[in-house]
């Protein structure tokens, strides 16, 4: 019997053993692995908790950072800090044990969870993705970005990944163990067709769609600010220079999406479109701990460059006085806007 399915035998055992479910057979690390895998998430589970919780708490204390443009990041923070709060903590945790040690009930409520709250930041760094492009490339004119489409933009963010997490909840999918069995997932591995059905259907539009939106958000973006650059004369190059650095800000998020998701999605697929398929329950954990530990570069790559965030941040995080910066003409942050046709000035 299979490492996997030996779990599902347990399921019935529940009734009698509600808050653990046990081996039939050797688990597929020794008790120090267990400990090793603990202590990488919570390498990545602390900083993540203590970086996103520091952005939500100085946006709450300075209304400087609330403005329309930061309310995606600010959403971003609370749905990674979910993340590790719930998937993060149980991870290492569960780990330390050795085993899943929530029965059947946890399991969906963890699997649901990190679901949720992942799914929903995945789709705010496309919702960021976006409304950048909306900002510099103006296309529908000269509408402002205001308040009520930032809040838009969140809610639909919320309300999308609600309305592909909730199915399994009804029938439609399943949540499952996943990996060495110390967190739960959508099921990958069953081949149910109703389950497949769920699961070719979430790929698409929890991971292709909101990926094309990066992607061609920013290629319009970097499009539209290299034909600025073309048409501007300035005296030392600064709106060139100011174009590298966007576009290599931009290049860094797009890594970091897929770095942190694309071997997740594609070794899901793999698995659904190959179920024989022999895996080894560590190689299916690992892509499962690296799209967790965007939760904690995140923070880094989207807010702490930042120059706006990283005035308040950084001294909040040192315990010490408002920084003083120096304004820089031409830094690469997570906000650009187009000022003029003849200057871009990333803010």
């Amino acid at each position: 019997m299979s490492f996997r399915r030996s779990f599902c035998v347990h399921h019935v055992q529940e009734a009698m053993q509600p808050n653990a479910w046990f081996y039939m057979e050797e688990p597929p690390l020794s008790r120090a692995g267990f400990i090793v895998l603990s202590v990488i998430m919570a390498f990545f589970t602390i900083p993540a908790i203590v970086l996103n919780g520091t952005v939500i708490i100085v946006s709450l204390m300075h209304k400087q950072l609330r403005q329309p443009l930061n309310y995606a990041l600010v959403n971003m923070a609370a749905a990674d800090l979910g993340t590790a709060m719930t998937g993060g903590v149980l991870s290492v945790v569960n780990n330390a044990q050795g085993y899943f040690s929530l029965g059947r009930t946890g399991c969906v409520v963890e699997g649901f969870t990190v679901s949720l709250c992942g799914v929903t930041s995945l789709c705010t760094v496309a919702l960021i993705a976006v409304e950048r492009m909306f900002v510099v490339c103006k296309p529908l004119g000269q509408i402002t970005f205001q308040k009520k489409h930032a809040v838009g933009g969140i809610v639909l963010s919320w309300l999308w990944s609600l309305a592909w997490n909730l199915p399994p909840l009804f029938g439609w999918g399943r949540y499952d163990l996943e990996g060495v069995g110390t967190n739960c997932a959508p099921d990958w591995h069953n081949t149910d067709p109703n389950n497949v059905s769920y699961l070719i259907a979430y790929f698409a539009v929890c991971f292709a769609f909101p990926l094309t939106l990066i992607l061609v958000s920013y290629a319009k973006l970097l499009w539209t600010l290299h034909q600025v650059s073309k048409m501007a004369c300035v005296e030392g190059g600064a709106v060139a220079k100011g174009e590298m650095k966007v576009a290599s800000m931009v290049i860094l998020m797009v890594l970091s999406f897929l770095v942190a998701w694309l071997p997740y999605a594609g070794l899901a697929m793999f698995v659904v479109c190959r179920p024989d398929a022999k895996i080894h329950p560590l190689v299916g954990s690992l892509p499962v701990y690296l799209a967790k530990s965007s939760t904690a570069y995140n923070p880094i790559i989207y807010i702490l460059l930042n120059k706006q965030f990283r005035k308040y941040a950084v001294p909040f995080l040192l315990c010490r006085k408002e920084m003083v910066e120096e304004d820089e003409a031409s830094e690469a942050t997570t906000t650009v806007e187009a000022v003029s046709i003849n200057k871009v000035a990333p803010s």
